[in-house]
């Protein structure tokens, strides 16, 4: 890490430190990842250079992705038999809100291509990729996925918070457990090259979920945080989602939020349908549901399943199996597109 990079994370981490104490001080959830998160955006859009190295994000989730596996259970097993239907209303779910926010993204000009790849609610690098390849504009398509996994961030804690009258003190003590089996955080020199040697899909957080889910499902170990552990995960992780805007002029951004608010809301409003639909037939509690069906990203989704409490592997699973459907079936979707007439 070189000086400048060096003072940008500095200036990140201080900047995400004071969003994190006056989200925490007004009493808002989840304060130190939407602090941190809020306050780099804004400070991003105005020209400040934050960063946060990706070498750094990983570690963190690879902790996450520890923290996550050590929730299985050797009891799981008794509750997969309810997945499969509710894996079929997911996939359902994504098709049908992908091409509801397509059709907005066309509203707002974008080519067929852009859109469709823009609306894909995951896979976020792999959706840029085809898209770039199958002739859409990788810029439009890398912000619109961007904000889209930011704005989920920020709207579903506030609306858990309101219909369900918890408070920021009611999710710090979610999470204010003591520390058990911190060695296993050693492993993770390890698991991360192990897991992009094994080409898993978002193999820093995959591979330390397999490790843990291993251990943890045998009975044989399970990584828990206290409460400053989650919040400095936290915090880091919502530094790094924040800085992702840098260099992008205050009024573009504007633009393209105001874009990606509607194409999110429209996602979330068919998703959450869908999710209601698994309430119902499988009894799953229905913030679970909806948190299992949000169109964020499955890191960002694991995090508030953990911050929240809210069955993070039956989440995981869910934004997991999305992420490879996506992933499986785009480039056939590409496909297609390529082979349409020009419109």
């Amino acid at each position: 890490m070189d000086r400048s990079e060096g003072q940008a994370l500095a200036r990140s981490l201080a900047i995400g430190a004071v969003g994190g104490l006056v989200f925490q001080l007004v009493g808002l959830p989840l304060a130190w990842m939407l602090g941190p998160l809020t306050a780099n955006l804004v400070v991003s859009a105005k020209g400040v250079d934050v960063r946060v190295p990706e070498p750094l994000r990983e570690v963190f989730l690879g902790v996450l992705g520890l923290v996550l596996g050590s929730q299985v259970t050797p009891q799981l097993a008794e509750r997969v038999l309810d997945w499969p239907l509710s894996a079929m209303l997911l996939l359902l779910g994504v098709a049908a809100s992908t091409a509801a926010a397509a059709a907005w993204y066309r509203r707002c000009g974008f080519d067929p291509v852009s859109a469709w790849f823009a609306s894909a609610p995951g896979a976020l690098t792999a959706m840029i990729l085809m898209g770039e390849k199958a002739g859409g504009d990788p810029r439009r398509i890398a912000i619109a996925q961007s904000l889209r996994v930011v704005l989920v961030v920020m709207i579903l804690p506030p609306l858990f918070w309101f219909f369900e009258g918890a408070s920021g003190a009611d999710v710090a003590a979610a999470v204010d457990r003591e520390l058990a089996a911190p060695w296993m955080l050693l492993a993770l020199p390890l698991l991360l090259p192990l897991g992009r040697r094994l080409r898993l899909p978002s193999p820093t957080l995959l591979a330390p979920l397999l490790f843990a889910g291993l251990l943890s499902g045998f009975g044989l170990a399970s990584l828990s945080l206290p409460e400053w552990g989650m919040n400095l995960m936290l915090w880091v992780l919502g530094c790094a989602i924040g800085a992702r805007f840098r260099g992008l002029s205050s009024a573009r951004l504007g633009r393209y939020v105001g874009e990606a608010f509607v194409a999110t809301l429209v996602a979330l409003a068919v998703l959450a349908g869908f999710a209601e639909l698994i309430h119902r037939l499988l009894d799953v509690p229905r913030d679970v549901a909806l948190l299992a069906l949000a169109p964020g990203g499955i890191g960002e989704m694991a995090i508030l399943a953990v911050a929240l409490d809210l069955d993070p592997v039956f989440v995981a699973f869910h934004h997991l199996l999305r992420m490879v459907a996506l992933m499986l079936f785009a480039p056939f979707w590409a496909r297609w597109l390529l082979g349409r007439p020009a419109q």
